[in-house]
């Protein structure tokens, strides 16, 4: 029976929610209708919707070190040390870049997390990677890490496809990797893999439901990491699951009690919307978002950490002592050092996120905003005319200055304009 309680989050009484029990399936449940392979992926809608619910702390976690190299050359010691530490100065002292996470497979990353963890910094607080077994699991304990990720895949893709295994044979095993991992004194990170192709009530919050009681009986806490995989959840209200961010979220939320310092997002932008939906889910009940330096990662990438800085910004009006300068230092690191090309209209690292060659679009109503620009410390979203000044532009992070304008016959027209058609502001 049902019990009516007093809820400690939205301070009303609240029935309680039904406790979805595991459906062991015979066939996978694999939405072709929604998932046609030989056409565009559905996006369905049943009007369901869900109250937001953003938590007082969010924070962005980084994947630089473990997705961000599986689709490149991989980094060197040196460099992932360098990146960890540009990382460190742009979190700030408040630790807004909360997590890292590396892979401890090869003896190059091994060292690279030695010399990052002797640099004894409190953020990003270093974790791992690893495959589910107990040796693993004994190596990242022995090095001193204190909290990992491990793979549990949702969908009945890579249940029965992938690992030919049946739901319930697919909710054991995790459940013996995760207590593994508690045995050995580490606090496990489940990521949750493919989430927005899984059944969500058949398996997905059965599955929460176990690693919360497992986590109340152990006193550990256990994170749940909801991965886009392909990149095909969305942002609009009343989408249907499996699909709908939100819904993934106050579903976890609601019926699995899972806190939102234990919920993490991490997106992919195979349709573009990584960006969105990682802001969504922040608004839906997840505290972090999980992201990659420049968005580099598998396929189209993962959600770009740079453009979740300002995201949070936007959302609270303060960037919390994230010191935004260290972005342009990042990209230019990392397209230097490494040999990554930046394509040149990225938001807030390209040469051209800042230019314009349409002269109309350099304008503005506010005739005290016209030359204004980027500087070291502040994004101002608007845009000059080409060549204003060929230095700053290269530079990326100079500012455009009066001067530079009137060296262009552009500029020596925006000056005319100005006087005529926009009055001086009284001062």
């Amino acid at each position: 029976m049902q019990e009516i309680r007093l809820s400690n989050k939205t301070n009303k009484l609240e029935l309680d929610p039904y406790s979805y029990q595991l459906q062991d399936v015979e066939s996978p449940e694999l939405f072709r209708e929604m998932f046609p392979y030989t056409e565009t992926p559905k996006i369905a809608f049943n009007y369901r919707r869900v109250p937001e619910n953003m938590p007082e702390d969010i924070f962005i976690t980084d994947t630089t070190f473990r997705d961000g190299q599986q689709s490149r050359a991989p980094y060197t010691m040196e460099q992932m040390v360098h990146i960890y530490k540009l990382l460190h100065e742009l979190g700030g002292p408040n630790g807004m870049i909360r997590q890292t996470e590396f892979f401890v497979y090869s003896e190059k990353d091994r060292k690279a997390l030695e010399k990052c963890m002797e640099l004894g910094y409190e953020f990003p607080e270093i974790t791992t990677w690893i495959r589910a077994n107990k040796k693993d699991f004994e190596m990242v304990k022995s090095i001193g890490v204190k909290e990992t990720g491990v793979l549990v895949s949702c969908s009945d893709y890579h249940i029965f496809h992938k690992m030919g295994l049946t739901r319930k044979q697919a909710l054991d095993k995790y459940l013996g990797i995760v207590s593994d991992c508690i045995e050995a004194g580490l606090r496990p990170r489940c990521h949750f893999e493919d989430i927005t192709r899984a059944d969500f009530y058949g398996f997905v919050v059965p599955f929460a439901n176990r690693l919360m009681e497992m986590s109340e009986q152990s006193g550990v806490p256990i994170k749940i990491r909801a991965c886009d995989t392909m990149g095909f959840g969305v942002p609009y209200p009343g989408a249907s699951l499996p699909r709908s961010v939100s819904g993934i979220i106050y579903g976890l939320q609601h019926y699995s009690g899972v806190p939102s310092e234990m919920l993490e997002w991490h997106g992919h932008n195979d349709f573009y919307k990584g960006v969105v939906n990682a802001t969504t889910a922040w608004m839906y009940g997840a505290s972090a978002v999980n992201c990659s330096l420049l968005g580099i990662g598998e396929r189209t990438g993962n959600v770009p950490l740079e453009a979740m800085v300002f995201e949070y910004a936007s959302l609270r009006g303060h960037l919390n002592g994230m010191n935004t300068k260290v972005i342009t230092e990042i990209a230019d690191y990392i397209s230097k050092e490494t040999g990554y090309e930046i394509p040149p209209m990225t938001p807030f690292v390209g040469e051209n996120f800042n230019l314009t060659r349409a002269g109309i679009h350099a304008l503005r109503t506010d005739a005290d905003a016209v030359f204004e620009g980027r500087n070291g410390s502040t994004v101002c979203f608007f845009t000059f005319v080409t060549d204003i000044s060929t230095e700053s532009i290269k530079d990326r992070g100079a500012l455009a200055t009066r001067r530079s304008l009137e060296m262009t016959i552009f500029g020596k027209l925006m000056l005319i304009f100005r006087k005529i058609f926009i009055p001086e502001r009284k001062r």
